[in-house]
This record gives structure tokens, C-alpha cells and sequence, in this order.
């Protein structure tokens, strides 16, 4: 569903990611160095309320952003494996062409060409996505193309400076 350009924002950005290495090292961190800013951030661990519907609140959530930054990770090689990154992935690449969501990538530890081309884990995880669903799901086709369009937007390439991109922001 279309959301108004006049609605209103109740989130600056939406961070979308996965995995515990990127939970609690890297995007603690930037969730901390936003929020010292001032910058209303959703993650899902602060902000999901308890009984909530967690697909719709995400959704929701990113609808209600001004920006979403991805972080694509070689160690989360999983964010191609999880319906739910790639739900979220598929949201805000709807977003950004719809609502003019402004969309930021960072590859953490892992190369654009792995995320835009499927190489490597990301490849992995599409072929295990195709088996579960069929060679001809749709939906497998629609992840693949949302993973090639971010994945194709200039980021920040990062592999152990996490810290002066964190520090940059703050």
C-alpha cells in the first residue's frame, strides 16, 4: 500500500540489518551515535512493543521513516536467509521509488559486487530461498532484484573502521 507524501514521519531512520555480530558490535554503536544526535531511530529491539504484530510494525515503521540504512555483513550471512530482512529489504526499495525514501547502504565486512550480483553467501541463500519456494516464485525473483537494486546504490564500504564512521556521525 502507497503512503501519502504528506504523512506524517514519526522516524527519522529505519535501521535494517541482521545478526548478533552487527547487533551488539557495529550497530550498537551507530544507534547510539544517532540517538546522541538526537536523530529518532527505529530498531527493533527498542522499539517493537510486546503483543505487537511484528510484519505490520515493521512495515509501518519504514513507511514512517525519513531515511532507512541497510547494513549488509559478511559474518550476518544470513540477511539473504531471513524472510524478514528481506521483507523489510523489499519495503524500502518500494519506498524509496514511491514515498522518495532516501536509502543509505553499508557493507560492513562484505563487497557490494556479493549483495548486487548474488556471489557468495548471498548467492547461497537466494538458491536456498528458490529451493523452499520453487525455481519460479515470484517472490524469490522480487528478493533477488531488491538485493541487486540496493546493492547497486553507492555506500559506505567499511571493514574494521566501523568506528570512525560511528565517531564521523557523532
Amino acid at each position: 500500500m502507497a503512503v501519502s507524501s504528506n504523512m506524517k514521519r514519526n522516524y527519522h531512520v529505519f535501521l535494517s540489518f541482521r545478526g548478533t555480530d552487527v547487533r551488539q558490535g557495529f550497530l550498537s554503536h551507530l544507534y547510539a551515535a544517532l540517538d546522541h544526535k538526537g536523530i529518532y531511530t527505529f530498531v527493533d529491539s527498542e522499539e517493537l512493543r510486546k503483543g505487537e504484530e511484528i510484519s505490520s510494525a515493521l512495515m509501518r515503521a519504514i513507511e514512517e521513516s525519513d531515511v532507512a540504512i541497510i547494513v549488509f555483513s559478511k559474518k550476518s550471512k544470513k540477511y539473504a536467509s531471513s524472510w524478514w530482512c528481506l521483507e523489510e529489504l523489499l519495503k524500502i526499495m518500494e519506498c524509496k521509488e514511491i514515498n522518495g525514501l532516501m536509502v543509505f547502504l553499508v557493507f560492513y565486512k562484505v563487497e557490494p559486487r556479493e549483495v548486487r550480483e548474488g556471489r557468495e553467501s548471498y548467492k547461497r541463500a537466494m538458491d536456498s530461498q528458490e529451493y523452499m519456494s520453487g525455481k519460479n516464485s515470484g517472490k524469490v525473483k522480487r528478493w533477488k532484484e531488491a538485493l541487486s537494486e540496493a546493492g547497486s546504490l553507492s555506500g559506505w564500504e567499511l571493514n574494521d573502521r566501523f568506528r570512525f564512521f560511528v565517531m564521523f556521525l557523532a
